[in-house]
């Protein structure tokens, strides 16, 4: 029971890094950092094809169109 509340709040300690960091790319891998953890959770709550499907498109493919768009703007970090 201790597994979830603790990485509930490493999640939620992600989340506010993500919205305190400065730098773009920075706070894009604390997202992806979320989005991972959220794969996790739903694993543990016996719910592997959303755990799947987070993993997938949250975690990995939303984390690498926003690291290419940052990449391809001016300024981008």
């Amino acid at each position: 029971m201790i597994l979830p509340v603790l990485l509930t709040a490493v999640m939620l300690a992600g989340a506010l890094a993500a919205a305190v960091f400065r730098e773009p790319v920075s706070a894009v891998i604390a997202l992806g950092l979320v989005s991972l953890i959220a794969a996790v959770l739903f694993y543990l709550l016996q719910a592997p094809d959303v755990a799947m499907a987070e993993a997938a498109i949250g975690t990995g493919l939303t984390t690498a169109i926003f690291l290419i768009a940052i990449r391809r703007t001016e300024g981008g970090g």
